[in-house]
């Protein structure tokens, strides 16, 4: 695995609709900018070698930086792999859509569900919102929440960026009632 670069955004909201809240929302987003293990090689059949190769060193990577980033407890979290112009959708995909990777951050955060993601192919600096969701139970409406995230300089046409987020609590006055209320 080539690591360009580490970006870390932490998102510390202390207000939202004109009030503020009793304590600020935080938000924290780990994106490693690495070379895509099939760049040059055209259309790759198996895609399971560099999975193999790649998938678990960015989890055991990328979980604990967030976590750390975040410093309280997460309660939603969430992933994302942006591919570079000359690569697929099908890469970044392959690394975070397996076990190898997401167990990583489940383990690290105690948590149970699904990671939510977002994949997508786009030039440098492309915009892309992570979402993100309760981490033992997706129904929780309070943690469906997305982080917008640009990198300015990546992913190069042959980088792929995959980033981890983690909320230490829902959204901000959320007040939407429970799933439950509608069944």
């Amino acid at each position: 695995m080539s690591v360009r670069k580490i970006v870390t955004v932490v998102e510390e909201i202390r207000a939202e609709g004109g009030r503020a809240l009793d304590r600020p929302a935080r938000i924290a987003v780990v994106a490693a900018v690495i070379e895509n293990p099939w760049a040059g090689q055209g259309f790759v059949e198996d895609l399971a070698p560099g999975i193999e190769a790649n998938a678990s060193d960015l989890g055991a990577l990328l979980a604990p930086a967030v976590l750390d980033a975040l410093d309280a407890p997460a309660e939603a979290y969430g992933k994302a792999a942006i591919v570079g112009l000359d690569g697929e959708i099908e890469h970044g995909s392959g690394l975070i859509h397996t076990l190898k990777f997401g167990d990583h951050f489940r383990k690290a955060a105690n948590a149970t569900t699904l990671l939510p993601a977002v994949e997508k192919r786009g030039p440098a600096g492309v915009v892309f919102d992570i979402p993100l969701k309760h981490i033992t139970d997706a129904t929780i409406r309070s943690h469906h929440q997305t982080i917008e995230v640009r990198i300015s300089d990546a992913p190069h046409p042959d980088e792929i960026v995959i980033a981890l987020a983690a909320a230490a609590q829902g959204r901000p006055q959320q007040r939407l009632a429970p799933l439950s209320t509608e069944q």
